[in-house]
């Protein structure tokens, strides 16, 4: 219609200027012609609400990750500002984990960030004998919880094959330094009482002295010993309640290797040496 209103006063000008027309039809042609340009216009202004319309009615997920169980069934009506989502959107990966560790531990850690280091944190299952992800700390809490005394910290672990899943129970390990050269003694063979930390070593002549030792960190099994102990000293593991200083013990080897001759007479006490470890790494454990 536009289009033939167009050529019909196209027309009426050339009439126009050979005054076969009035100028009143040439000049309702023209209003004519703009009438339709407007409803055209108009029309084009509705389609463009509409397709504002099928926007906003396309919802799309602001970040990648896995989606829940939906909140909301097909048929109910949804608001712009209801309190009740959707959908839950979960990111995967990478993923955060957040665990604690003791206050005493803070100062180490404070340290070792401060030299710029970037400590590694590991991710073991709830057992804590399969290795899930491995990543690094990124960020410490503010302040110390007083009711349990330990501080919260945030790791971030890359999950490309998901082996992290929200809101699950993972054992952390901080590796905060590696220690060279150290000592390491089993737990068992720590004692404590008035000398302060202490263990008894066993002396070539078969009896035992009390050593005071200052310890570092640890894990389930072993205790890295700062000072106090050098490598190749045997520890007494089994037994350490009846001891005193300067008593006697008998070596008992493990099961399934050849037997030890007493070192000396005496009453028999049972004592394990403790291997020495030129190196150990111990982290933090959650």
């Amino acid at each position: 219609i536009l289009a033939n209103a167009r050529v019909d006063l196209a027309r009426y000008n050339k009439l126009l200027a050979q005054n076969s027309i009035a100028a009143q039809t040439r000049d309702t042609q023209a209003a004519l012609v703009k009438q339709y340009e407007a409803t055209i216009l108009s029309d084009k202004a509705q389609i463009d609400t509409q397709n504002l319309n099928l926007t906003y009615a396309h919802i799309v997920a602001p970040i990648s990750g896995m989606a829940g169980l939906r909140l909301i069934d097909p048929g109910n009506y949804v608001q712009a500002n209801a309190t009740t989502g959707i959908v839950v959107l979960t990111q995967m990966d990478p993923m955060s984990v957040i665990f604690s560790i003791p206050e005493n531990s803070v100062a180490a850690i404070l340290k070792r960030l401060a030299s710029g280091a970037r400590l590694e944190a590991s991710a073991y299952d709830q057992s804590g004998s399969t290795l899930l992800a491995t990543g690094r700390l990124y960020a410490l809490d503010n302040q110390i919880n007083t009711t349990t005394g330990t501080l919260n910290l945030r790791a971030i672990f890359p999950n490309p094959k998901e082996r992290l899943f929200p809101n699950q129970f993972v054992n952390v390990k901080l590796l905060v330094d590696t220690l060279k050269g150290m000592p390491l003694v089993p737990n068992a063979a720590i004692q404590r009482g008035s000398p302060g930390t202490f263990v008894y070593v066993i002396e070539t002549n078969g009896g035992v002295k009390v050593q005071p030792v200052t310890l570092g960190p640890n894990t389930a099994q072993m205790t890295a010993v700062l000072s106090g102990l050098k490598a190749g000293e045997r520890v007494v593991t089994d037994g350490a309640d009846e001891l005193r200083g300067g008593a006697k013990v008998r070596v008992v080897a493990p099961a399934g290797t050849a037997p030890t001759s007493p070192l000396a007479a005496g009453p028999p006490r049972t004592a394990h040496a403790a291997p020495p470890a030129p190196s150990a790494r111990l982290p933090q454990r959650r």
